[in-house]
């Protein structure tokens, strides 16, 4: 067992004895409650909870005690370096075991992210180990157990396979418990969360490494290929304390590891300097329900965005492209943007990029990848995030006639979870048949929710209805206190040719509806209009509602030139102190820095 100490260290030359400050090795944590839940009940109670909600209730448990008695006393690892010619010793101190939950008699060895085992370590005064500090652990154990594998399946990140594998380690420990009682250092039962300077060239990844076999040969070698939500069974965290020692001096772990004569101590990768994981970070990558299946998280580092994607059921496919972690670090909250895609479109061609041979016209229509960059340089304090939502059919109203609207709330619902933690502020857009998600959601829900802070139609709002209650619940939600916005643009289809012919009605297109919402709306309130160069525009409520209807004399089709004119930019700052800053709505494109050249 670990006994915690009192150091008094001599000094390197032994004429004195110095007092260095005490400290004993012990987890700073209030006592468990009495009534604490025990591991197994912790298991159940989290086991249809998505990984941000999970992480949450571990942190909760971690920081109010309910944590095993064994695992608060620490163990000490010897290290060992040669630095031209100069042996250099230290002594740190770790958890006995992995981090968990519950009692000693019944815990639950937690799997966790990186984001919330950094936050755990650095609550507690500790820090996360270095790949060559496993090694040591490992070989400084007493007890060296002997890796478990579960064979690969969708289900290895879930509680489930998590109790699996807690109760096979239980089993193997409860073998060795008369020899070595709880409280002695345990190891080879499971991967290390660790520290690396490769994690400055992979933003947004976990590194995991160990699992070591009793011939002492890790199963894991340093692997950085799975975002930072990857938290499968095999992976725990072991909680090192800061406070070490270093050639008889009182030093912490991130003193020694910045330091290039005795960064050996801990690290084969030389001095390693403010090595950590972000705490504020999102989970951009988790199972999020049991109706989505997540790919994995792409970086695009000449824009500094990342993208994931998955399938949420029925045929809905998902895309989320998020800004750097920089971006999620300096604003204070998440503008979450779900663009519902135009009838006819991937998802591919709506983010668009510079044509190459053979494209389809497509690519270079709307660019709203483009158009996002542009945003993110122009709103600094929101972390701006867009959402494709693509329907098998490529069609919204095709697929609503299908399904029906009641799960068009759940996918909102679903994307948000994303970010835990986070105040997140919901924007509702689409262009041409992407409109009909906007109005499915809202004949779904019984009021607009005050996290929607703005609806914006491009060219789109052909389902509006007064009789299904859209009017209703559009002026409740803009005459809430949270000061909401609507962005309607259109242009004047009814007059629009296609091969010489008329192909909408003057009250069917967006010209006819958007009159339509238009005079509903100011039954209510009051508008104020002008037009200028053939573009009317109508606006109350200080400019948070606007109607910009484009005349059409030449009687052209201009359903996506509406968006490819910067319509998206302006749909998401209009009536704000961004309008009009570096771009001109129906004016040249102002975002064609930001199309991706490909």
């Amino acid at each position: 067992m670990c006994t915690p100490r009192r150091f008094i260290l001599g000094s390197a030359t032994g004429v004195a004895l110095l007092a260095l400050t005490a400290w004993t090795q012990v987890l700073d944590l209030p006592p468990r409650a009495p009534n604490a839940v025990s591991g197994s009940e912790f298991a159940r109670r989290v086991a249809t909870l998505d990984l941000g909600e999970r992480d949450r209730e571990v942190y909760a448990q971690v920081m109010a005690g309910n944590v095993p008695d064994f695992l608060r006393r620490l163990c000490p690892v010897p290290a060992r370096s040669v630095v031209e010619g100069r042996i250099n010793s230290g002594t740190y101190y770790v958890t006995p075991d992995y981090l968990a939950v519950g009692s000693d008699d019944d815990y639950f060895l937690a799997p966790i992210s990186p984001y919330t085992a950094q936050r755990i370590a650095e609550a507690l005064h500790c820090t996360l180990p270095t790949p060559k500090m496993v090694n040591q652990i490992f070989f400084a154990a007493e007890v060296k157990l002997a890796p478990a594998p579960i064979p690969p399946s969708a289900a290895m990140t879930t509680v489930p396979v998590f109790r699996q594998h807690n109760d096979l380690v239980r089993a193997q420990r409860a073998e060795q418990l008369s020899a070595h009682p709880l409280g002695a250092l345990v190891a080879g039962h499971k991967k290390d969360v660790v520290l690396t300077a490769r994690l400055a060239a992979n933003p947004g990844k976990v590194a995991i490494y160990g699992w070591h076999r009793t011939n002492g040969l890790p199963i894991q070698p340093l692997y950085l290929k799975h975002s930072a939500a990857w938290v499968d069974y095999s992976q725990c965290v072991r909680l090192v304390q800061q406070k070490m020692v270093a050639n008889e001096t009182a030093r912490t772990v991130a003193e020694v590891l910045a330091d290039p004569a005795l960064a050996g101590l801990l690290s084969d990768e030389g001095p390693l300097a403010a090595v950590r994981y972000p705490t504020n970070a999102p989970l951009a990558l988790q199972t999020l329900t049991n109706q989505a299946s997540v790919n994995r998280l792409m970086t695009n580092a000449a824009f500094d965005e990342r993208l994931t994607s998955f399938t949420f059921n029925p045929e809905v496919k998902v895309r989320v492209n998020l800004p750097g972690e920089a971006a999620f670090a300096a604003a204070g909250k998440v503008l979450l943007i779900f663009y519902a895609l135009p009838n006819g479109n991937s998802t591919d061609q709506t983010a668009g990029r510079i044509p190459r041979p053979g494209d389809d016209w497509r690519f270079d229509i709307q660019h709203i990848d483009a158009q996002t960059r542009f945003l993110r340089d122009l709103i600094k304090d929101r972390a701006v995030v867009v959402v494709y939502l693509e329907v098998a059919g490529k069609s919204w109203p095709a697929w609503r006639k299908a399904h029906g609207d009641r799960q068009i709330p759940e996918i909102v619902a679903t994307v948000k979870k994303l970010f835990p933690g986070r105040a997140v502020e919901v924007v509702l857009n689409g262009h041409s048949g992407g409109g009909s998600f906007i109005f499915g959601y809202l004949n779904a829900v019984d009021r607009i929710p005050d996290d929607v802070v703005r609806i914006a139609f491009l060219d789109s709002n052909y389902a509006y209805s007064r009789a299904q209650g859209h009017l209703d619940k559009l002026v409740k939600w803009l005459s809430s206190p949270r000061q909401p916005s609507l962005c309607v643009l259109a242009y004047n289809d009814a007059a629009a040719l296609l091969n010489g012919t008329n192909f909408v009605s003057a009250a069917g297109g967006t010209w006819g509806k958007s009159h339509a919402m238009l005079r509903d709306l100011a039954g209510t309130f009051q508008f104020t209009s002008q037009t200028n160069a053939g573009l009317r525009k109508h606006w109350a409520l200080d400019g948070r509602v606007q109607f910009l209807l484009k005349e059409n004399p030449e009687r052209k089709i201009l359903h996506t030139v509406q968006v490819e004119r910067n319509g998206f930019i302006h749909s998401l700052v209009s009536g704000t102190t961004n309008e009009g800053r570096g771009y001109e709505y129906f004016g040249p494109r102002a975002y064609t820095r930001w199309i991706r050249p490909e």
